[in-house]
This record gives structure tokens, sequence and C-alpha cells, in this order.
């Protein structure tokens, strides 16, 4: 990390993270690993530019493990490398799930496959 100061463990957390996107992916990837195209139908509404993007800019942070397995065709996944991020997802997906409910919103399931 950068030179940045924080005045707060959550600031830090969150710049870390990253964006909306960012967490997206690292919450379908706390279920286990997942492929390009498999990320790319449960988050319908993100760019491949942007999924790329993002999932370059979380493997160069440490949060996402990418794996090439020598096959054809090429097969690509992804999986949480820190662990330690899991609970922390699976808190932040139980209270988005619980908050929508609260307030009315639907959540559309995307589908894996």
């Amino acid at each position: 990390m950068s030179a940045r100061r924080y005045y707060c463990p959550v600031e830090f957390a969150v710049d870390t993270i990253g964006g909306k996107w960012a967490v997206v992916i690292l919450a379908h990837l706390k279920e286990g690993a997942l492929r390009y195209g498999e990320l790319r139908r449960l988050i319908p509404d993100i760019t491949e530019k942007m999924l790329t993007q993002r999932l370059r800019e979380l493997e160069a942070a440490g949060l996402v493990e990418r794996t090439v397995e020598s096959q054809a065709p090429l097969a690509v996944s992804y999986r949480l490398a820190d662990e330690t991020l899991r609970p922390v997802l699976e808190a932040l997906y139980a209270w988005g799930q619980s908050r929508a409910t609260q307030v009315g919103t639907k959540i559309e399931p995307a589908t894996r496959r």
C-alpha cells in the first residue's frame, strides 16, 4: 500500500477492497472458485472490461488468486486468496439481504451456469 494516512480501519479496508464491483466479485468468490464466464453470468451488469480490470486489481492486491489449468481449451479460475475475508463478506451479504427485505427491495438471483 502507499504512504497514505488512515484514521479509521474501515477507511483502510474500503480502500483495499475497492469499489462496488470489487466487493461484488469477492462476494461471489466467497462461495468458491469460479471461472471468468461464471462471474460474468453472476454479475450481468458488469462489462467484460470492468470485470477483467477488477480481477487484475484484486489479484495484484493479494485478495484473489488466479489459476490457469493447462487443458484445451485453456481454463482460468479465480478464488479468494485471503480466507480471512470470507466472514466479512458473509456478514455484508447477510446484512444486505436483511436490509433489502426491510425496505422492500427485490434481489434478482443470477444464475451460475
